[in-house]
């Protein structure tokens, strides 16, 4: 692994004493196995412990992990045929979004995706995945062009939260993203949508308000980042860890606040420990859920988004 969170060096430092008596034991005539499966079994046992009770600060570490795969990841994994398209048909084309047409699994589709980049060229190229207002304009573009010819809706939220610069902000932020959640909301189409790191505040539900809104089990999706909500409660960015807790931002507490529709599954120690599994995992609820609307009629599939946010956060009566 290049990259080793703090909670993971534990870890780490197992997996590299076995791969040193590996080199040992292919250099010389010492039979090492026994010693390398209790080597290898000890790891396995503290990485399924470590990960099984992972603070929600944790958790937010491996939803930023570097080596997590992102969107276009995905994307190149589950679409086949896939053919971009790009700009909002207004200012600009914007790389923290991409999105387009392909086929998922033999049915056509529109996906996009927040690319936060993989290194430093292209997470400056993809603008560390926050969108500006001509990316939420062209998730509109998109949308609309699925609802014209009635192709499902899939969408893959990576994102720190819309970019807040003032360039941003002087070419419409909030009315973009207020009208792209808008318009997700009255598309005739099913849309599903797969937290699959970071779901950060408007930036990431502007393309999440879905029928089916799954999260991946290590994803964080919260109001704002926990070094933003410690800024503003406790003045300092060093209490994110406590800020963290209290945003309930985890998978798990989001499903049990029924914001959410289910978890999807990572390989012990993370999505980056078996891209392919993960991603897998992810096409399968996703096909789930498209063979749930597939028989469903436009009004139905609008009502049913409906209901689904008009129903969040309601208190049962004694």
């Amino acid at each position: 692994m290049r990259n080793i969170l703090e909670f993971e060096k534990p870890i780490a430092q197992l997996e590299a004493k076995i791969e040193e008596l590996r080199h040992l034991g292919s250099n010389g005539n010492i039979n090492i196995a026994e010693e390398v499966a209790k080597l290898e079994a000890k790891a396995s046992r503290l990485r399924r412990t470590t990960f099984a009770r992972l603070s929600a600060w944790q958790k937010v570490q491996v939803a930023r992990h570097p080596d997590r795969p992102h969107g276009k990841d995905f994307v190149n994994f589950l679409i086949n045929d896939f053919t971009e398209l790009a700009g909002d048909r207004a200012f600009a084309d914007d790389h923290a979004i991409i999105g387009g047409m392909g086929r998922f699994r033999g049915r056509s589709v529109v996906v996009m995706a927040h690319e936060r980049g993989h290194d430093m060229q292209t997470r400056v190229y993809h603008n560390f995945g926050m969108a500006k207002p001509e990316g939420y304009r062209k998730a509109i573009r998109l949308m609309r062009l699925a609802e014209r010819f009635n192709l499902p809706v899939i969408t893959l939220i990576d994102t720190a939260g819309a970019y807040p610069g003032v360039d941003a902000e002087a070419r419409g932020q909030a009315e973009a993203i207020a009208r792209s959640i808008e318009t997700c909301l009255d598309l005739r189409v099913p849309i599903v949508s797969v937290v699959i790191g970071e779901g950060g505040s408007g930036g990431a539900i502007a393309i999440a308000a879905g029928n089916h809104v799954y999260m991946l089990e290590h994803a964080v999706y919260s109001v704002i980042s926990p070094e933003g909500c410690a800024s503003i409660l406790w003045r300092s960015a060093e209490h994110a860890e406590d800020a963290a807790e209290a945003l309930k931002l985890t998978a798990q507490d989001l499903l049990r606040l029924e914001v959410i529709d289910g978890v999807i599954a990572e390989p012990i120690g993370g999505a980056h420990r078996d891209p392919d599994l993960t991603m897998t995992r992810v096409g399968d609820d996703i096909e789930n859920s498209l063979e749930f609307f597939a028989a469903l009629s436009g009004e139905a599939i609008k009502s049913h988004r409906r209901d689904k946010f008009l129903s969040m956060g309601k208190v049962g009566l004694a």
